[in-house]
């Protein structure tokens, strides 16, 4: 891998955004402090991004990004990182400030923390950059020493694993068709090419890895490649939802390649040890996309339904165990980069977004009952929460 000396790149500036409230453009008082909590969540919305405390939601400041952006947690417990034209931008939460600092990629996409790892994909050259996640936080507005992979495969995936390697996606700049494990010197060790449309990646328990195909998903585990066919001729999982504690993953599924829109109405789930995978039809009424789907207390899952409510899933059954209501019933997006509902788990508190309502809740997991909430003057999009 290539050790690239730590560099400092300009990304435009961070005007504060009075789409928000006139509260956002302020850090919290001392007076504040004792109630602020180490937890933030950052918002994305057209043109905007804002960053609101964990407990209270206040918006504690706002920034002018670009039209639309995506967003992720860099993994450090301190930083987001937005996806933008230039590359991979920080934004500092704890500040918080929309730095100048920025990863460099031609078109920015995945983001993957993993094994004290951050590794990032560059989806217009095939690079995966990797860094030291917490590395990140202590660099002071500067970037910390990165590595460089290089791959053919566009818009694909990294991820870092405990023992310097690093699995990475297989493929062209037109298609791509599987994942392949290099070692620390990215020689090539292990490969599988059983993976169509290969998108998304989960790793669970022991350090299994798992990646969605067109046609059901790959698990790497115990230094091999083992593939999982879906029970449809087009079968496609494009994300996969994961805990480190637990060897259950639960995966989005698409069985109609021509189906408009944007909702799904089944889920998959893989146990990565037993190496089985199923498919579960939601009950009638029910449908969700990617942005609704997540892990929290227990390991159970957590799908946020077009019915309005969070209906927490047993991993291993694919059974609804309970119904929490939080939002009004709602649409699926016509394009996935849409505002709709999203939902973000923290320990016992689940974040939802109601951008009908440019709405932002905080829900106790515990009682059901909201616990904060605020109304912004802009439609939210994207959400992510810091986590390391």
């Amino acid at each position: 891998m290539n050790l690239i000396s730590p560099r400092t790149l300009k990304a435009g500036s961070a005007l504060a955004v009075l789409g928000l409230l006139a509260t956002a453009c302020t850090a919290p008082s001392a007076a504040e402090s004792e109630t602020v909590s180490p937890t933030r969540i950052a918002v994305t919305y057209k043109d905007g991004v804002s960053v609101l405390d964990g407990k209270s939601l206040k918006v504690l400041k706002s920034f002018d990004t670009e039209e639309f952006t995506r967003l992720n947690s860099a993994g450090d417990g301190k930083n987001f990182l937005l996806t933008t034209s230039k590359g991979f931008q920080v934004l500092d939460a704890t500040a918080p400030e929309l730095t100048e600092t920025t990863f460099d990629a031609g078109a920015a996409g995945h983001v993957v923390p993993h094994a004290g790892k951050t590794a990032l994909f560059d989806d217009g050259s095939g690079t995966t950059t990797i860094f030291d996640t917490d590395k990140l936080a202590e660099a002071d507005g500067k970037l910390p020493e990165v590595q460089t992979v290089e791959s053919p495969a566009h818009h694909g995936v990294s991820v870092a694993l405990d023992d310097g390697s690093l699995l990475t996606t297989v493929g062209d700049d037109t298609s791509r068709t599987g994942v392949k494990l290099l070692d620390d010197k990215q020689q090539k060790i292990a490969e599988s090419t059983d993976c169509p449309g290969v998108h998304g990646e989960g790793t669970a328990a022991d350090g299994r890895a798992v990646f969605g195909c067109e046609d059901g998903a790959l698990v790497f585990a115990d230094g091999k490649f083992t593939k999982l066919t879906a029970p449809d001729t087009y079968g496609r999982m494009g994300n996969a939802y994961v805990s480190p504690t637990s060897e259950l993953v639960i995966g989005d599924y698409k069985d109609d390649p021509d189906a408009e829109g944007n909702l799904l109405h089944q889920i998959t789930l893989i146990d990565t040890a037993k190496l089985s995978y199923k498919v579960v039809d939601l009950p009638k009424g029910i449908e969700y996309t990617w942005r609704g789907l997540t892990r929290g207390p227990q390991d159970l899952g957590y799908l946020l339904g077009t019915d309005g409510k969070i209906h927490v899933i047993d991993p291993s059954t694919g059974k609804i165990t309970r119904d929490i209501d939080v939002i009004d019933p709602w649409e699926g997006p016509a394009e996935w980069q849409e505002a709709h509902p999203s939902l973000r788990i923290d320990g016992n508190t689940a974040y939802v977004s109601e951008p009908a309502k440019k709405s932002v809740y905080a829900i106790d997991l515990e009682t059901g009952k909201k616990t904060a909430t605020v109304k912004l003057d802009a439609e939210p999009n994207e959400m992510a929460v810091t986590t390391k």
